[in-house]
């Protein structure tokens, strides 16, 4: 079991930037690939960061360049900076841990936190 916890979402002008951290507790936080979601108003939730157990990360197109993902496993905590923000990025933004053992899939989310990009 993983609870994730998000911080560090607000309102922020275009051109701005934000630190979103997700805490994680419970299970070996290391063994995960973490990864940051966001869901728009009418939209359907899309991937935007993924970072494996191993450190490699992925970027949705729209992000990349603006966008870093990290992770720091002593701290159990992942990271997302987002920089050059633009009204676009506006949406929940939400934590998500995965893991694939074997024919076992463990999947958790945090609570999501909201970012607001004003033009």
């Amino acid at each position: 079991q993983v609870q994730l916890v998000e911080s560090g979402g607000g309102l922020v002008q275009a051109g701005g930037s934000l630190r979103l951290s997700c805490a994680a507790s419970g299970s070996i936080f290391s063994t995960y690939a973490m990864g940051w979601y966001r869901q728009a108003p009418g939209k359907q939730r899309e991937l935007v960061a993924l970072i494996t157990y191993g450190g490699s990360t992925n970027y949705t197109d729209s992000v990349k360049g603006r966008f870093t993902i990290s992770r720091d496993n002593a701290k159990n905590t992942v990271y997302l900076q987002m920089n050059s923000l633009k009204p676009e990025d506006t949406a929940v933004y939400y934590c998500n841990a995965e893991k694939v053992t074997g024919i076992w899939r463990y999947n958790y989310w945090g609570q999501g936190t909201q970012v607001t990009v004003s033009s």
